[in-house]
């Protein structure tokens, strides 16, 4: 299962490629921030994640209720995870 998982914005890595490292339940990883260029994503943002593209920008709340819902489906959320730290925009 591919989930769009929240994470934090914690620094923008390059800004002419529009690449961030975002925070996913302690897991860091560069995305790509493209799709979300003209929303000026800055650190401390919460993105959606999926696939190693940040596909929307959503507040701190939304994020933490998403991520609790997420939490509960156990395995699932684990695999996403797994996977989430098996992706990186280099």
């Amino acid at each position: 299962m591919c989930l769009g998982i929240p994470g934090e914005i914690v620094e923008i890595v390059d800004a002419d490629d529009c690449l961030a490292k975002v925070d996913v339940s302690g897991v860091k990883r560069t995305i790509s921030i493209r799709l979300l260029a003209d929303e000026g994503i800055e650190v401390g943002d919460w993105v959606l994640v999926h696939v190693g593209f940040a596909m929307s920008k959503i507040d701190e709340a939304e994020a933490q209720m998403t991520l609790d819902q997420i939490k509960k489906l156990g395995q699932t959320y684990d695999e996403e995870l797994i996977a989430f730290m098996e992706t990186e925009i280099v």
